[in-house]
């Protein structure tokens, strides 16, 4: 493998990682899906919502740092155990080997679905007064929605927007040029905050 090169196969290709077939289906994931699942979530949150405006926003402002801490500190962080490192190549490694590999870039419906309740029960309902709660989570839902759809599209589209094409080359550069860089994916701002980002050589 060239020293330059980051990845197994950067086709849209994947490799089988269950014996069982009931396991492997669950990380096989349409892009649609968690649009399907959490649409309704959103608007059910919103529905029952009090501020809504100040709620939301800071929903989907916390969702931009959680995004960014998330990736760096547990996606990245590689135990020094041979469970570690196969439990790291399940969650994210797999991905840097196969970045372009359509039916494994959202996350898995029942990963989402186990973290936002586990976050909402414990931690928001925990810490937030109630009449923030609602929209809050709801802006933090849809800051996820905007991460998984915004991770496809800078991987299998080529939208020429100036926004798109700053957001897909701060990413790109995580993927191709340093993985120890360039944390943030549908919010690039909190790799500028951290000093993280991927300056070139």
């Amino acid at each position: 493998m060239a020293a330059n090169k980051h990845y197994v196969s950067n086709k849209d290709e994947t490799i089988r990682i269950f014996k069982n077939n009931l396991l492997e289906k669950l990380t096989i994931v349409h892009p649609v899906t968690p649009l399907v699942i959490f649409v309704p979530v959103v608007l059910y949150h919103l529905s029952l919502g009090q501020n809504i405006l100040v709620g939301f926003l800071s929903g989907l402002i916390f969702w931009t740092a959680f995004e960014y801490f998330l990736h760096r500190y547990f996606f990245h962080w590689v135990p020094d155990n041979n469970l570690g490192k196969k439990m790291h190549f399940l969650f994210h490694g797999i991905h840097h080997d196969y970045p372009r590999d359509s039916k494994r870039l959202v996350m898995p419906p029942a990963v989402a679905i186990g973290l936002s309740a586990l976050l909402y029960y414990f931690v928001f309902k925990t810490f937030l007064p109630a009449g923030y709660l609602h929209s809050f989570f709801a802006g933090f839902m849809t800051g996820y929605l905007c991460y998984d759809m915004t991770h496809f599209a800078i991987h299998h589209f080529n939208f020429k927007s100036k926004w798109f094409i700053w957001v897909r080359n701060h990413h790109y550069q995580h993927h191709y040029d340093d993985c120890a860089k360039n944390f943030g994916v549908s919010s690039p701002i909190w790799d500028y905050i951290m000093q993280s980002r991927y300056k070139k050589k």
